[in-house]
């Protein structure tokens, strides 16, 4: 008698699911193992798959951006993270923004309830005993994310014989709409993306900015997320994509202008002018109840988050649904482990999805997982795994994590890390008058995107045939 075919997916995050949808998708059985609810991290509130700990934003939808092309490969590609998007989105001028709680609730009743799917509810502890245990040939995906627990992050840095790599993440507050002075707000999205009108706009004069400023440099810090990574602390550095916003004033009392605070593309109806600085307030739900701080990943302790963020015009009286805070993530040294078809290079059957290898963003760890799960499945199948092509935003990210490079850190997708991007820098277009000019930045992204949808769905064919 022949056994049914499966797969093993430890951990039910974004990447974790992504990779369970790809594996059932081709009638595999899919073996779910999640910790929650038995084991909650600090940063998690439930015990729903995909759950949304940090920003509810998936960030910008045009081709001019890298990760708005990502989101087109994943649509091509049959993601479910991007159906759960569709279905939850809410108003965010150009970006993709969804209600957290529709958003998880989609997953996981699409998972929970699919005949293929077996969720355990525990924590595995030990990767090898677990790998004994499952009597090899089955395939087992490592996505237990970047709030991998300590149990287990010990094991891989035994399994791997090398130690793991670490850095602190940040999440900011969020607010509830009622308890907003709107008097003092105004509507409006940067240069009017969107409907126009989907962020919350809070302005600062020059002399409200820096005496924010002086508040949140004085402002008493707290270190970070579980008491048993407290002797990390010391040596562990921010991400740059998700910076608390105390770590950037470290670069100068103006970095804000510059980042979260910058002011352009808006302009106060009251004044009719370009506000010294803002405070943007997103979307968060679907109901418009809620209203995500963007860009004030925080490490204040919550007593000052509170006090402080209170002072700024309008949220005087604010209520938050959630304050801000640090956390630990934790990623392997990919390019040493792993090939770009995210399986372990000494370990045929082993793949690592998500955070945990390195890419970093909601959508990277979901294109890490899509790709984790197809190629467990022609394993299992019997089928040689698949190296997406190198000019598409998925190809360049997986060669990112798995080519050799001294000193690894994570990494959003760009443009830069597609070859046909930094090849199109010498393209040229005729003018009227017979002459030559080089194309733009924005035009070249848009080409590179183009190819990298022509090469996608070409590529997804072939292996449709096979």
């Amino acid at each position: 008698m022949l056994l049914e075919k499966s797969v093993n997916i430890i951990g039910a995050g974004l990447a974790g699911c992504e990779a369970t949808w790809q594996v059932i998708s081709a009638g595999i059985r899919a073996n779910l193992y999640e910790m929650r609810p038995l084991c909650i991290s600090k940063a998690h509130k439930t015990d729903k798959f995909a759950e949304l700990v940090c920003s509810n934003s998936f960030r910008g939808i045009s081709l001019t951006n890298a990760i708005g092309l990502l989101k087109e490969e994943l649509k091509l590609a049959n993601s479910l993270i991007m159906q759960a998007a569709e279905v939850a989105k809410v108003p965010a001028g150009g970006c993709l923004a969804v209600d957290r709680t529709i958003f998880s609730n989609y997953i996981d009743d699409k998972l929970r309830n699919h005949p293929l799917v077996t969720v355990y509810n525990e924590e595995v502890t030990d990767l090898n005993n677990f790998l004994i245990a499952q009597n090899s040939p089955v395939p087992t995906i490592i996505a237990t994310g970047p709030l991998t627990s300590l149990t287990f992050s010990q094991s891989l840095v035994k399994f791997l014989g090398d130690s793991s790599l670490s850095f602190f993440d940040a999440i900011s507050p969020v607010l509830v709409d009622d308890s907003l002075d709107k008097s003092k707000l105004f509507l409006q999205s940067r240069y009017n993306k969107g409907a126009g009108a989907d962020y919350l706009n809070i302005p600062l004069t020059k002399n409200e900015y820096y005496k924010f400023i002086e508040l949140l440099k004085d402002g008493e810090k707290f270190g970070g997320h579980a008491e048993e990574f407290a002797d990390d602390i010391a040596n562990l550095c921010p991400f740059e994509g998700c910076m608390p916003i105390e770590s950037m004033l470290e670069r100068g009392e103006q970095t804000l202008l510059f980042g979260p605070l910058k002011p352009v593309g808006l302009i106060d109806p009251r004044t009719n002018q370009k506000p010294f600085a803002v405070v943007q307030l997103r979307q968060d739900d679907l109901a418009g109840k809620l209203w995500n701080m963007v860009g004030f990943q925080t490490k204040l302790k919550h007593s000052e988050q509170v006090r402080i963020f209170k002072t700024l015009p309008g949220l005087e009286n604010a209520e938050f649904a959630r304050l801000g805070s640090v956390h630990r993530n934790t990623f392997i040294n990919s390019p040493k482990f792993l090939n770009n078809t995210n399986e372990v290079k000494e370990r045929s059957g082993l793949f690592f999805a998500g955070q945990i290898t390195g890419v970093e963003g909601y959508l990277e760890s979901t294109i890490s997982g899509l790709v984790a799960g197809i190629n467990a499945v022609r394993y299992v199948s019997q089928k040689p795994l698949l190296s997406f092509p190198s000019n598409t935003a998925t190809g360049a990210l997986l060669n990112y994590i798995s080519e050799p490079k001294k000193d690894f850190q994570p990494m959003n997708i760009n443009y830069g890390l597609i070859p046909f991007y930094a090849q199109s820098v010498t393209l040229t277009e005729p003018t009227p008058n017979g002459k030559f000019r080089k194309l733009g930045k924005d035009e070249r992204r848009l080409l590179t995107a183009q190819n990298a949808l022509r090469e996608l769905k070409e590529f997804l064919s072939l292996v449709e045939k096979q």
